[in-house]
C-alpha cells in the first residue's frame, strides 16, 4: 500500500515540474512530450527486470497479454480490465479504475488535464513493448473518469 501511495505522489510531482518548467499552452504537448519519454525510458526498465526469468514470447499477442496481465499488475497492483484485438496490429487496453487518474475529480472540466496524467503511462507501455521487439505508438482515451482506454497500434518493421 505504501508503494501505491509513493508512486502516486510521485507521478504527480513529475508532472507538476514537468508542467511548471513548460508553461504556457503551446507548450502542453512539449510538458506531455517529455512525460512520455520519461515513461518509455522507465518502461525499458522494468521489462528487462520482469522478463529476465520469463521464455521468450510466441507472438505479439503473448506479449500484449503480457503487458496486460503480470506487468500492468506489478505496476499498478491490478490487471487490466480488458484486452481487444482486431487481429491486425490494433489492441485497447481497457483500464476502469484507473490509478493514476482516481485522485482527480470525476468532472468533466478535469477531462483536459487527463492527458498529462496518462503521458507517462502511454510511454511506460510504449517502452516496455520496444524492449520486448515490438514497436508501437502508444495513445490514451478519456471519456468519463477514471476509466481510460490505451490504444496500441504495433508497427511492422
Amino acid at each position: 500500500m505504501a508503494d501505491e501511495a509513493l508512486f502516486q505522489f510521485l507521478h504527480s510531482e513529475i508532472i507538476q515540474y514537468v508542467n511548471s518548467a513548460e508553461s504556457g499552452d503551446s507548450e502542453n504537448g512539449r510538458c506531455v512530450s517529455k512525460l512520455e519519454s520519461m515513461g518509455f525510458r522507465v518502461g525499458q526498465g522494468l521489462i528487462e527486470r520482469f522478463t529476465k526469468d520469463t521464455p521468450r514470447f510466441k507472438d505479439e499477442l503473448d506479449v500484449m497479454k503480457f503487458i496486460c496481465k503480470d506487468f500492468w499488475t506489478s505496476v499498478f497492483k491490478k490487471q487490466i480490465d480488458n484486452l481487444r484485438t482486431n487481429h491486425q496490429g490494433i489492441y485497447v487496453l481497457q483500464d476502469n479504475k484507473f490509478r493514476l487518474l482516481t485522485h482527480l475529480s470525476a468532472g468533466k472540466q478535469y477531462l483536459e488535464h487527463a492527458p498529462k496524467f496518462l503521458a507517462f503511462t502511454c510511454g511506460l507501455v510504449r517502452g516496455a513493448l520496444s524492449n520486448l521487439g515490438v514497436k508501437s505508438i502508444v495513445t490514451a482515451e478519456v471519456s468519463v473518469m477514471p476509466a481510460c482506454k490505451f490504444q496500441v497500434m504495433i508497427q511492422k518493421m
